[in-house]
């Protein structure tokens, strides 16, 4: 049986720190189709390098602004339901996003809930295996940022 590659998305990772700087929180939003929790994700588009990809999918699902980091932090694995049924197998390259600021007027607004979670809570939420290991993941390499900055 002959299987078509997986498709590949692009994702953004949007994070903020603490009021205390202590820890960094995780911005989810729901799908539009099941309303389950997930990070904002897009097809290529092109011209548009991964990253600035993960940024525009930010500000069009959540009205995030800020800038992607280059450098993904890794892939995960996922079903993606289509509009006609059809499970199509999807791989999200997800770039960390620090965000600065939203916007009041983006594409996508009152389509989605959204909210702030730990990472630990964030990890908890989403269903995908890959991502919670990606969420985990960012958070012990800026608990490490943070040990060293002092």
């Amino acid at each position: 049986m002959l299987r078509r590659p997986d498709r590949l998305q692009f994702a953004a990772l949007c994070y903020r720190k603490t009021s205390d700087k202590s820890a960094v929180e995780i911005l989810l939003i729901t799908s539009r189709g099941t309303g389950r929790w997930i990070i904002p994700k897009g097809w290529p588009m092109n011209g548009k390098l991964a990253h600035a990809v993960a940024e525009r999918e930010a500000f069009e699902e959540a009205g995030v602004k800020g800038k992607a980091e280059v450098k993904p932090l890794g892939l995960y694995g996922y079903m993606k339901g289509l509009d006609s049924g059809v499970e199509l197998p999807c791989k999200v390259q997800v770039h960390a996003l620090k965000v600065s600021g939203f916007a009041s007027n983006y594409k996508e607004k009152g389509q989605r809930e959204m909210a702030w979670f730990s990472c630990e809570d964030a990890a908890a939420l989403v269903d995908e295996p890959g991502l919670k290991e990606i969420i985990l993941e960012f958070e012990k390499r800026k608990k490490t940022q943070t040990a060293a900055s002092g």
